[in-house]
């Protein structure tokens, strides 16, 4: 029960992102609530190789992102990046990365 509890409490970060994206309309403000949010969520605890894992998250879902959008797997209303998808998406997906490898460390 600890850790399923330790791994909600790794999520609350992402809930309250995916929480902002319809109050915040602006992209570009958006990001940077999103930047300023995990910068401090690093500065408070960062395990080894996660800035490594957050970059893989980052450039990695840009590129699948592309891929589903160009297939039309996936659209976007809000594409102030590439002018196809939201800006703040990649930041979003990188520190998903984040939150998945430290669940998957809590679980073993």
């Amino acid at each position: 029960m600890f850790k399923i509890i330790k791994i909600f409490l790794n999520t609350i970060p992402i809930i309250f992102m995916v929480f902002l994206i319809p109050i915040v309309e602006d992209d570009y403000l958006l990001t940077g609530i999103y930047i300023a949010i995990i910068i401090a969520l690093f500065s408070f605890k960062k395990e080894r190789k996660e800035i490594l894992i957050f970059t893989l998250g980052f450039f990695s879902m840009i590129f699948f992102e592309y891929i589903f959008i160009s297939t039309g797997v996936e659209t976007f209303l809000r594409n102030s990046l590439f002018g196809i998808m939201p800006l703040w998406l990649p930041f979003l997906w990188g520190y998903g990365f984040v939150v998945i490898k430290r669940s998957t460390y809590l679980l073993n």
